[in-house]
C-alpha cells in the first residue's frame, strides 16, 4: 500500500460516519477527504463505502480494511506513549496498572510522589486484565501472585500482602466470629464472581467451605467491600484496607496461606527512564518504611 494518509483518512471517515466529520480530525478540506477515499476505492478495486443521505457506512471490504487500520492507529499511539516515557526527567505522565484490591495500598503512594513531583500527572488503572506495557499501556505495573514471565519485561519483587478475613460488627452480632475450620460452613461469604478466581485466599476458602453460603459475588473490590460493611457476610480485604477501617472486624486469624506476593513490572525499554526508576525506588522505599 502506497499511502497511509488515504487509509487513515478512510479510517476517519468510518469513525465519524461522514466527510465533513473526518475532514474536522484530520484537519483538512473535505475535497481532500473525497479524493482520498476515491483513490484509496481506485486502487483496490473495491468499494469501501457506500453514500447515502445521512453519511458514509463501510462495507464488508471497508470493515475489513478498518480493522487493520484500527490496529495500526493503536499500535502508533501505544508507540507515542512509550517514546514519551523515554523524556529525560521526572516530568509528564505516569500510568501506574494493578488489580483493584491494591488500589488502596497505592493511592496514597502515587499522591505522596506527585507532591514531590508536581511536574508528573498520574493515573493508577485497575482492571483484571493485563495491560501490554509493551504498547505503553502502562509505565508501571504492579502484578499479583507468582513472578510474570514475559522476556522484555523487568520484574522486582515488591512485597508480600497479608490478607484478613473480616466482616462489619452488625454481622459479628448475629452469626458470631469464625471459631475454627469447620465453623466456615455455617457462615456466608462476600466473594469474588470469578468462582475459579486464582486469588489464595479464594483458593482456600474453597477447599475448605467449599458449601458455604456465598450470597454476595462481584468483579469489582470496592463493590465487595461495601457489601461486607453493610453486612452481607464474611470477605476478605488487604491489610491496607484493614487498618483504615474500624467498621470492620477480624473474624478468623490471617494465615500465611492467604498472602499475596506483589512485583514491580516495567517494560526494558523504559525501565531506565528517569522517570520510571524514580517511581519505582519511592514505591519500594515507602513499602519498607510501612514493614519496619
Amino acid at each position: 500500500m502506497d499511502s497511509w494518509d488515504e487509509i487513515r483518512t478512510a479510517f476517519h471517515v468510518a469513525r465519524a460516519g461522514t466527510v465533513s466529520g473526518a475532514a474536522d480530525r484530520l484537519g483538512v478540506h473535505h475535497a481532500t477527504v473525497i479524493r482520498h477515499i476515491d483513490a484509496l476505492e481506485s486502487r483496490l478495486g473495491v468499494r469501501l463505502f457506500q453514500r447515502h443521505a445521512r453519511g458514509y457506512t463501510a462495507t464488508d471490504a471497508g470493515q475489513d480494511l478498518l480493522r487493520v487500520a484500527q490496529a495500526t492507529d493503536d499500535q502508533f499511539t501505544q508507540l507515542a506513549g512509550r517514546i514519551k516515557g523515554l523524556g529525560e526527567g521526572v516530568t509528564g505522565e505516569l500510568i501506574v496498572t494493578s488489580l483493584g484490591e491494591f488500589g488502596p495500598f497505592l493511592a496514597p503512594i502515587v499522591a505522596e510522589f506527585c507532591a514531590l513531583h508536581p511536574e508528573v500527572d498520574a493515573q493508577i488503572l485497575t482492571d483484571t486484565r493485563v495491560f501490554r506495557l509493551e504498547y505503553g499501556e502502562a509505565h508501571v505495573a504492579i502484578r499479583a501472585g507468582s513472578r510474570p514471565t514475559e522476556p522484555d519485561n523487568v520484574v522486582q519483587p515488591l512485597t508480600k500482602m497479608r490478607m484478613a478475613m473480616v466482616a462489619s460488627s452488625d454481622y459479628v452480632a448475629r452469626m458470631g466470629k469464625v471459631a475454627d475450620e469447620a465453623d466456615l460452613a455455617r457462615h456466608a461469604f462476600v466473594t469474588h464472581a470469578d468462582t475459579d478466581h486464582r486469588a489464595p485466599f479464594y483458593r482456600w476458602l474453597a477447599e475448605r467451605a467449599p458449601d458455604a453460603r456465598r450470597p454476595f459475588r462481584s468483579t469489582e473490590t470496592r463493590v465487595l467491600r461495601e457489601a461486607i460493611v453493610a453486612g452481607a457476610g464474611i470477605g476478605f480485604v488487604s491489610e491496607y484496607e484493614r487498618a483504615g477501617a474500624p467498621d470492620l472486624v477480624e473474624v478468623y486469624p490471617a494465615q500465611d496461606a492467604w498472602a499475596v506476593d506483589l512485583w514491580i513490572v516495567t517494560h526494558v525499554d523504559l525501565h531506565r527512564s528517569s522517570k520510571v526508576q524514580a517511581f519505582a525506588t519511592f514505591l519500594k522505599d515507602r513499602v519498607k518504611e510501612g514493614a519496619s
